[in-house]
């Protein structure tokens, strides 16, 4: 595991679009100086100074004359605090009248300085002061009136511009609740910091704590006055003032909204007379409502109507008014969805078609999106019955729209989170703070109740360990796993997997090692590598709530049994709870039938001349190059226009360079090479075991490896290599970026796929820089991971040969991936298709745009959630730049055009490589100006063993989808 003593935080990487060197700083410096402003008497603050507005500063005795404008009193910084914003993008500084506004905004950098300051005033609320713990009494220090005016200038100037509105209303709309501008607080995060902070100091107090952040209402006042008068006698006079101080703060959040005050804020716009006019009916007929259900509906109402109608509103301070009126208005429903209690199945998924139109509302949800849902979950009558299958289809909508809407909040301050964990692990509760506040809260509950009680009705239940919530649970990957549990919170990057453990994470990594098992909050997509990995390797993989992982701790380290069927229902128990079955799934015997053995007797070593990609087919996939050069040469001739020029570097010529002498040894590599597998040979025959086979033969690739990226490469294929790329690519070496992609001989076998297990260089564009990049990508089956995926599949996994694709790189506006099946669902005719923006999209585990494209059809599974993308330069290299989530991905013309390359590639592809092939394809492909570009095609392997197998078979219900079921039963 990664050790925090160790750790280099590494900051500015990516600063105004463009590649910069990387600032570094060890992470426990800045512990140390955090520590250091928590004990001085004036934190992270140097002095008092006036701040001229023609930009002098002056002594404290010494005010601005009005002469050159006047100015404001504050606090200057420490020059700690200076340098970490300077150099390293940490802003910990709370004084809002330093900033400018557009750099405040920083709309650069993905606005992380705004986000930053949100994570700073969490903090301050959680950890009594943070940083500011003495600073905070620091006399001078801020004037909350030019806090205040400096908010309310900021938010004039950003809503000037609507585009700022469509882009990034979710991150508006929470941002209000944290910068001053009038006079309003963020009083649910107090509620919720206070009886954290409390429950830390005292323990029995964390019952009331988990109340109040998981299932919040008025009556927590009444527990929380009954558990001081109760445990008076035994706390201290400052645990007491800290619970009174709670209980203001209860009574303040739950003193009724005023509606006639909320009527004279709509009096105040200026402009849309429309719009007042319904917000003021709405807000009479709130007034006028008895019941919550119909107090919820109207409210929903009134933040939808705020969203639609915000860009006919002209005036910025009119804008400002309606996103506080918003903000109001969700914290009322917040508190009055609690009181609705649905007694039948009606009822329920009413309210969860509420409060999915109030995500949209509360901008946790896009408009375009619910645009794609709205004819499943817009409020309506619903009939007296409906089918399993079509409660099903309410249901996965639902489960979207809670998925979609804890992404946004993770995709908005996941990354300035993940930067501040490192160095205070307290960041890390940022954005279950934000989740929690939000009607998501509540319509998760609703939705997870309605999967229980669909559950029941088809006999598609969980038994996860008894956990609640097990109805959120959704299967990806059908297989069955047997080892120890381990529950990961946070990055998971540095993580040092192990191939017998079963891994519960919020995010897959990109670079994932074999493990028994997967549990995810967030799938990142269907087809990413590591998902179709999984597949293939019939590793069982599922998707879960937030509460789920934390339900799970409690068993981290235990032997567990796991399994998810083909149907998606998920099993998990403790290893003293396995049946003699179970136990009999993980004989030697059973697990070494699923291993395959590679074909090396095709292979033409002998060909040692780089090669122009078009003239290769598939046949020559395994003879003279791996699939990804021989299948694109076929594409080529197939599609001319929809596939770049190429280059191969056969096997030959990387078998040529294993003769030469490896450096520091008496042998070749070659010699080498087949030393360490005669050795791991002899060990097996002594009975070693295989962690110490392992452990041997790790050492030795690293070895080699590291050779292999030295080694000097052969001057006639120097020659040979710039020869043949000025003539294929028109231009010399050096002149022209492209892409190195590994390409191996033990990729897309029938039923082995090696996606994503070696190495691909984006955008090399200098000499030097491609020949040391050939070595690093010949060099990178023999990483560990990658000799890892392929030992736990095959038989022979030291025959790997590489060669080298090379092709130019495409700067696509986005690209993806594209399977010629349904994945979990669709039938075998339809696609399922996930594109990320930018180059090289989908593949490594981003939260893809994800579709299912029928022939008359295009569901949207999942919209992106991925907040930067890969922007390839001509000059080389790459750029890392920042999108929003307002529009589609995919348009309706780029989904025709997916359908017709499909329709060609299933039928030309078949005829000119295997006629008999009847399985489906796994393409990867990209659109610039709406051009379709193919990059790859290979055959797409599930596991049949997992699939077919007896046993999940026998713990798959059966079900009647058409069975009616009474929507007045009740819950």
């Amino acid at each position: 595991m990664i050790k925090s003593a160790m750790l280099v935080l590494f900051i500015g990487i990516f600063l105004n679009g463009s590649l910069l060197t990387a600032q570094e700083i060890p992470v426990s410096t800045i512990k140390k100086q955090i520590q250091s402003f928590k004990k001085d008497e004036r934190g992270p603050y140097y002095r008092i100074k006036w701040f001229c507005k023609d930009g002098s500063v002056r002594d404290p005795k010494e005010s601005c004359p009005e002469s050159i404008g006047g100015g404001i009193q504050h606090a200057s910084y420490k020059p700690e605090v200076d340098a970490l914003a300077t150099n390293h993008q940490l802003y910990f500084g709370n004084i809002l009248s330093y900033n400018k506004i557009e750099e405040f905004w920083d709309a650069q950098n993905n606005h992380s300085r705004l986000k930053q300051y949100e994570i700073v005033k969490y903090l301050i609320t959680v950890d009594n002061g943070w940083i500011y713990e003495k600073g905070q009494f620091y006399r001078g220090a801020m004037q909350s009136e030019d806090e205040e005016e400096w908010g309310i200038e900021f938010y004039k100037e950003i809503l000037k511009d609507q585009k700022n509105l469509d882009e990034q209303y979710y991150l508006i709309k929470q941002s209000l609740k944290d910068l001053p501008h009038s006079g309003d607080s963020n009083i649910a995060q107090l509620m919720r910091s206070q009886s954290k902070v409390i429950a830390e100091e005292v323990p029995t107090f964390m019952d009331v704590r988990i109340k109040i952040h998981g299932n919040p209402d008025k009556t927590d006042i009444a527990v929380v006055n009954d558990f001081l008068k109760k445990n008076g006698s035994s706390l201290s006079s400052d645990q007491k003032r800290k619970l009174d101080e709670l209980l203001q703060t209860m009574n303040t959040y739950y003193t009724p909204v005023s509606t006639e005050e909320l009527l004279k804020e709509v009096s105040s716009i200026q402009g849309n007379e429309d719009l007042k006019k319904s917000l003021s009916a709405l807000l009479k007929g709130y007034e006028r409502e008895v019941f919550a259900a119909d107090k919820c509906h109207s409210l929903a109402e009134i933040l939808c109507n705020i969203r639609f109608e915000l860009p006919k509103v002209k005036s910025a301070e009119s804008k400002l008014g309606l996103l506080d009126l918003s903000n109001k208005t969700e914290n009322i429903l917040f508190i009055q969805s609690q009181e609705w209690k649905p007694s039948n199945l009606n009822e329920l998924m009413k309210k969860i078609q509420v409060l999915s139109y109030a995500a949209l509302g509360s901008g946790l949800i896009e408009l375009w999106e619910w645009e794609e849902v709205k004819g499943i979950l817009a409020y309506r009558s619903l009939p007296e019955s409906m089918s399993l299958g079509e409660l099903q289809e309410f249901l996965n909508s639902s489960r979207g729209i809670v998925e979609w809407s804890t992404a946004m909040v993770k995709a908005v301050y996941g990354e300035d989170v993940a930067r501040y964990s490192l160095f205070e692990p307290k960041s890390y509760q940022f954005i279950d703070d934000r989740i929690r506040s939000s009607v998501v809260l509540d319509l998760g509950k609703s939705v997870s109740q309605l999967g229980s009680i669909i559950s029941k009705q088809s006999s598609l239940e969980n038994d996860v360990m008894g956990i609640s919530g097990e109805s959120t649970i959704r299967g990806l990957n059908p297989g069955y796993a047997y080892g120890e549990l381990e529950v990961v919170r946070g990055s998971v990057e540095e993580t040092d997997f192990e191939k017998d453990k079963i891994y519960v994470f919020e995010r897959p990594p990109s670079g994932l090692k074999p493990v028994a098992g997967i549990m995810t909050i967030s799938e990142g997509n269907l087809v990413s590598h590591v998902q179709l990995l999984a597949r293939n390797l019939g590793i069982p993989n599922a998707a879960i709530s937030g509460e789920n992982l934390k339900d799970l701790l409690k068993y981290k380290g235990q032997k567990v049994f796991y399994a998810v069927t083909g149907k998606g229902n998920v099993l998990m128990k403790l290893e003293k709870d396995m049946s003699k079955e179970e136990l009999g799934l993980f004989s030697a015997e059973q697990r070494n039938t699923n291993k395959i053995k590679v074909p090396v007797d095709r292979i033409q070593l002998d060909e040692t001349n780089v090669i122009n990609m078009r003239e290769v087919n598939a046949d020559d996939s395994g003879k003279i190059c791996g699939p990804k050069a021989a299948n694109l040469g076929q594409l080529k001739s197939l599609f001319p226009d929809h596939v770049v020029e190429g280059l191969i570097i056969p096997f030959g010529i990387f078998r040529n360079h294993l003769d030469n002498k490896m450096p520091g040894q008496s042998v070749s590599y070659w010699e080498y090479l087949n030393a360490t597998y005669n050795q791991a040979e002899e060990m097996k025959k002594a009975n070693k075991n295989d962690n110490e086979i392992e452990k041997y033969q790790l050492e030795r690739m690293s070895t080699l490896r590291t050779a292999i990226e030295k080694m000097e490469l052969n001057k006639d294929f120097v020659a040979q290599l710039e020869t043949e790329f000025k003539k294929v690519f028109g231009s010399s070496l050096g002149s022209v970026p492209v892409f190195l992609r590994s390409d191996t001989n033990m990729e897309d076998l029938k039923e082995f796929t090696g996606a994503g297990l070696n190495l691909t260089l984006f955008n090399i564009l200098k000499k030097d820089e491609i020949m040391n990049g050939i070595k690093r990508v010949w060099a990178s089956p023999y990483t560990e991971r990658s000799l890892k995926w392929r030992q736990k599949y095959l038989l022979n996994p030291e025959y790997v040969f590489p060669s080298i694709l090379v092709i130019p790189g495409v700067n696509v506006d986005y690209s993806g991936v594209v399977i010629t099946t349904g994945i979990n669902k669709g039938g075998k005719d339809d696609l399922t298709v996930a594109f990320s923006r930018g180059a090289g999209g989908a593949v490594d585990g981003q939260s893809a745009e994800t579709r299912l494209v029928t022939k008359a059809e295009n569901e949207l599974l999942s919209p992106s959630r991925e907040p930067s993308y890969v922007y390839l330069s001509k000059k080389g290299g790459s750029e890392k730049r920042f999108t929003s989530f307002d529009k589609p991905i995919l348009n309706e013309n780029n989904i025709q055009s997916i359908r017709r390359i499909v329709d060609e590639v299933r039928t030309k592809v078949p005829e000119r490589t295997d006629p008999d092939y009847q399985g489906a394809y796994d393409m990867e492909m990209g659109f610039e100006n709406d051009k379709l570009w193919l990059f790859q095609i290979r055959p797409f392997v599930e596991n049949k063993k997992a699939k077919s197998s007896g046993y999940l078979d026998s713990i798959s219900p059966q079900m009647d989808m058409n069975k009616k079921v009474s929507l007045s039963e009740k819950i």
